[in-house]
Order: structure tokens, then C-alpha cells, then sequence
């Protein structure tokens, strides 16, 4: 009998798994054959403390040491680019709490810059990139040095409920399990619907991405990652390229999701407006989900009508920065340990506020 049979493989499915593993025997199921390959394999790796809703703000707060310990960062930056929309400018400005700098100085950061067009910019040194990969094949391998097992390429086809837990059918094998913790992102509601249990009503939600050669043959590995006010699209520097997003949240079906080129192009088109570098045809596009809640906070808890069944869902862009803090707490309450958190962020985080 298994102690806690985790369906999920991301960075939510992992990082819960490690913190479990030494405590209780735990199998991690993940439906594609590589860990990550939906939403975890294509996030914008960024850690930025502020980002978020104040729930999510604490997590990232409680997960920021963890990240340095495990040497999974490294020094980007983020500004925040004023192109005409003062109020949303302002209000960005003021909830990431960044510094305004001059448009001079911008230029310096990025020098493609149009100084026709940007005229004002905020700027946050306190945001690193994170290695995701390294970070969730670290959780994996704490997952197995502990005892678990990590089941790649295993889809959940069913899910019965015993007089002493569960039984979860897959297409290799069977597994019975005191406790199911589902983090299974886009999927969470169907994981839940086949146990039986209530869906919390997520809603994934499409974001594009493309890859652009160095803009003009600059250098931008040293570049911070950049924004638009109310977020309307962001560039990041990759391995020598730039990553442009329209940054849309678009409704989707859970999916192997792909970009759609108007959405694409428009987003292209708001992230060229304020440079002097024309885009050129993207190197690479892809798209994930994004998956949210109703209220946008994550729910972390044992559902309120069965006891045996724990959400560990709605990370929404925050699953990676979130994750140690995320995982102690799914840990803390199933081990029935105290918390870090205050009560009323571990309160907003409680799936039981959509019973």
C-alpha cells in the first residue's frame, strides 16, 4: 500500500514528492515520458519575489533561500517599460515595487531601446533566472534517494475508491494508495472528476512564446528581462536569443497546447513597437497552460469532502518560484505539521473556500 500516490510529473507533482519521500512511502505518476513537459518545461523561469497575489507573494518570500541553496538561479534583472499607458505604468511601478530609472539609463540596459517611444522605466535588480530542469530533477532524484518511485510515461485511466483509500488504474498497472495528492496542473479537474471528487473549476489558460535571434547581432546575456505595462507582452534573454510572449491568457482545454500566429504576431508586433531592432522570423514558437483557480490563488489542501484526496493545483505562472515554499506547506499539512506561513495566507490557499 502506498502512503501518497502523487499524479503530476511538474514542478507542482515533484516538488510535494520530495518533501514527502522521507517521511512516507510515495509514486509520482506522470502521463508523458519526460517530467515537466507541459507547463514546467515551458515557463518563463523567472524568480521575482513580488509577482503575484499577496498568498502568492508569500511563497515566493518563503521559497527564495531554498532557490539560492540549491544554486538554481542566476542574476537577470527586470524593468518594466513605460510606452504610453502612464496609469498602468504607475500601478506596476508601485505593486512590483520597482525603482524608476531614466530613459537613458534603460537604454544602457538595453540599448535597442526606442527613445522616441520609451520614455520612462522601472527596474528591479532582485529578479533571477531559474534553471527549471535542474530544479525539478532534483526533486526527483530526493524523491527516489528516499525511496519513492517516479513512474514517467504512465497515464491514470481510472480512479476507484476502497474501504482503505484508493485504487488508480493505469495503462501499465494498478496502485493502491492511502492518499492521492493530485497535481496534475491543466488536468487537475479531470483527476478529480474521475475520483469522484468535486472540481475546483481551474481554467488553463494559453500563453505563446517565441524565439528570436539576437536582436542587430547585439550580446544579451546580460540583459534584463523585459515587460510592458499591465503586462501585455514580455522579452527575456535565453541562451544567446530573446523569448518574446504575448503574454495572452487565452481559455483553453487541458492540451499539448501550440501558439496561434495572430496572437503570436500581435505580441511581437506590441514588443517591436518599442525598439529600434526590426523582429525577424522567430528561430522557434511554442505555447503552455497556465492554469489558474477562480480567485487566482493557489490551492493547496485536502479537499473539503474527501478527506483522502489533496490538491496541490493552480499555479497558475508561479509553480517554480512558488515550489519549496508550495511543497512544505502540501508537506506540513498532510504530515500534520505546523506551518511557516501565517493563517490567513495558508487560509487563502485552502481548496475548502470553493466547497
Amino acid at each position: 500500500m502506498i502512503d501518497a500516490l502523487i499524479i503530476g510529473g511538474g514542478i507542482a507533482g515533484t516538488s510535494l514528492g520530495a518533501q514527502l519521500a522521507p517521511h512516507m512511502k510515495v509514486v509520482l505518476l506522470e502521463a508523458e515520458p519526460l517530467l515537466g513537459y507541459h507547463a514546467s518545461g515551458r515557463s518563463a523561469a523567472l524568480f521575482e519575489e513580488t509577482y503575484g497575489l499577496p498568498s502568492t507573494v508569500a511563497l515566493n518570500r518563503a521559497s527564495r533561500d531554498v532557490h539560492f541553496a540549491m544554486g538554481t538561479t542566476s542574476p537577470r534583472g527586470l524593468m518594466l517599460l513605460d510606452s504610453g499607458d502612464t496609469d498602468a505604468f504607475e500601478h506596476d511601478l508601485k505593486i512590483m515595487e520597482m525603482t524608476e530609472i531614466s530613459a537613458e539609463e534603460a537604454r544602457a540596459k538595453v540599448p535597442i531601446l526606442n527613445p522616441n517611444i520609451v520614455r520612462r522605466a522601472g527596474y528591479h535588480a532582485e529578479a533571477w533566472d531559474l534553471d527549471t530542469d535542474k530544479i525539478i530533477q532534483t526533486f526527483a532524484r530526493e524523491i527516489r534517494a528516499n525511496g519513492g518511485d517516479v513512474l514517467p510515461n504512465t497515464t491514470v485511466s481510472g480512479i476507484e475508491k476502497t474501504p482503505n483509500g484508493w485504487v488508480v488504474h493505469t495503462v501499465k498497472d494498478n496502485h493502491e494508495a492511502r492518499l492521492i495528492c493530485n497535481a496534475a496542473g491543466a488536468w487537475v479537474d479531470k483527476i478529480a472528476a474521475m475520483a469522484g471528487v468535486a472540481p475546483l473549476g481551474v481554467t488553463p489558460l494559453r500563453r505563446s512564446m517565441a524565439r528570436l535571434a539576437a536582436p542587430g547581432g547585439h550580446d544579451v546575456r546580460d540583459w534584463p528581462m523585459m515587460f510592458g505595462p499591465g503586462e501585455t507582452w514580455y522579452a527575456k534573454p535565453d541562451a544567446g536569443a530573446l523569448l518574446v510572449s504575448p503574454a495572452e491568457e487565452d481559455r483553453s482545454e487541458p492540451m499539448d497546447a501550440w501558439p496561434h500566429d495572430e496572437v503570436l504576431a500581435e505580441g511581437l508586433a506590441r514588443y517591436e513597437a518599442v525598439m529600434t531592432e526590426p523582429v525577424t522570423r522567430p528561430i522557434a514558437s511554442w505555447a503552455g497552460l497556465r492554469t489558474f483557480t477562480p480567485d487566482r490563488n493557489l490551492a493547496i489542501g485536502f479537499d473539503a469532502k474527501e478527506p483522502g484526496f489533496f490538491w496541490q493545483a493552480g499555479q497558475g505562472g508561479y509553480g517554480f518560484q512558488t515550489s519549496p515554499a508550495a511543497a512544505r506547506l502540501g508537506a506540513d499539512i498532510i504530515l500534520g505539521r505546523p506551518s511557516e506561513l501565517d493563517a490567513d495566507t495558508v487560509a487563502q490557499l485552502d481548496p475548502a473556500r470553493f466547497s
